[in-house]
């Protein structure tokens, strides 16, 4: 069996599963997507004198202003995520929690830890993609006046950089070792996250890529099997949700396609 038939028989595979799941595969990403901010939300209120102690004595801001933080975190999280479930008001939404990240981003210092921004853009890349799957394609205002093209429209440049984002969340798993196994999952994860990123075989990849983050999730991000007074107990849980939000910005690309910009949508052309 030749390389053209392996491809042609997965990608089969691939266009069987979007016929059984397409009714529920966008609700499933889009649960999926907001997980993280979710679990930040609830967690916001568990913990609100961790939370509030830690904002007042690293900027020393006074207990009121870091109150202000925590509630802001989670009203702002926990309400986009309910308009982002119920399909309401998605773009105010998404702006909601573009906002959020961009505050833990400077409260946490997160902007000087290169892993954590990567994490924290990815999640962006998600929001983005989310903001695609709600855009109307706008009509042109000019009739008759030449257009820029199909692939320029903002819907489709939001994909783009929906996509680009995503996939930085996979630099964040690269092991960089030389050991056989570590050095192959390295070459596949990377050609993988590239494929995505380039719009190729687009749907195939970022459905190999889900079940892939699926695996290392469930194995390396096992917080339910940690003592819940264990610190690692929380950097694991918040790990198993991050990464539970790319697997949705992932499933709305394979619900979604690439989008104008992209090489699958070139190759209709030719």
């Amino acid at each position: 069996m030749g390389y053209r038939d392996v491809m042609s028989r997965a990608e089969d595979v691939a266009d069987q599963f979007l016929r059984v799941t397409k009714h529920y595969l966008p609700h499933m990403a889009r649960l999926c997507l907001v997980s993280t901010f979710l679990e930040d939300g609830v967690r916001m209120w568990f913990q609100w004198g961790e939370q509030s102690e830690y904002i007042e004595s690293t900027w020393s801001c006074g207990r009121f202003l870091a109150n202000v933080f925590v509630l802001i975190n989670l009203l702002g999280q926990l309400g986009s995520c309910v308009l982002v479930l119920s399909r309401k008001f998605v773009q105010q939404a998404c702006g909601a929690m573009f906002g959020i990240l961009a505050l833990q981003t400077v409260a946490y210092s997160i902007l000087w830890d290169p892993k954590f921004l990567m994490r924290n853009l990815a999640l962006s890349g998600g929001l983005l993609l989310l903001l695609a799957e709600c855009r109307e394609e706008a009509r042109s205002v000019f009739a008759g006046v030449p257009s820029l093209g199909r692939q320029s429209s903002p819907k489709h440049l939001l994909q783009l950089g929906g996509r680009v984002l995503l996939i930085l969340m996979f630099m964040t798993l690269l092991h960089l070792n030389l050991s056989l196994i570590s050095v192959l999952q390295d070459l596949v994860g990377t050609a993988l996250v590239l494929l995505v990123a380039v719009g190729f075989k687009t749907k195939l990849a970022a459905l190999t890529l889900v079940a892939w983050l699926l695996g290392i999730n469930v194995t390396f991000n096992a917080f339910w099997s940690v003592p819940a007074y264990s610190p690692m107990h929380d950097f694991l849980k918040y790990d198993f949700f991050q990464t539970t939000s790319v697997i949705g910005g992932l499933l709305l690309v394979v619900a979604l396609g690439p989008g104008g910009v992209s090489m699958d949508e070139k190759k209709k052309e030719w």
